[in-house]
């Protein structure tokens, strides 16, 4: 896969997940700061669930986000064909 995204720059990718405090107006416990890479650019986050619930919720970020990237594929523009009348007799 990264032979496809090599051909249209950086792909994003998680440099990192962590346990974290709370961000500021937050409540609740369990806390992991992430942060997504893409290039020069940093995305920093914030996710509330055990290491394993937000690891997949930043993997499925990072893979959206390459997807846009990479503009929409796999879509067809279906042109409905006109029904056929049936006579009654």
């Amino acid at each position: 896969m990264a032979d496809k995204l090599s051909g249209k720059g950086t792909p994003y990718k998680i440099v990192s997940i962590q346990r974290a405090e709370p961000p500021t107006g937050a409540e609740g416990s369990n806390w992991h700061n992430y942060v997504i890479e893409h290039g020069t650019s940093t995305i920093n986050g914030y996710q509330q669930g055990s290491l394993k619930v937000v690891t997949t919720a930043v993997e499925e970020i990072v893979a959206q986000l390459n997807e846009r990237r990479l503009g929409k594929r796999g879509r067809v523009n279906l042109v409905p064909t006109p029904k056929k009348k049936t006579h009654k007799s």
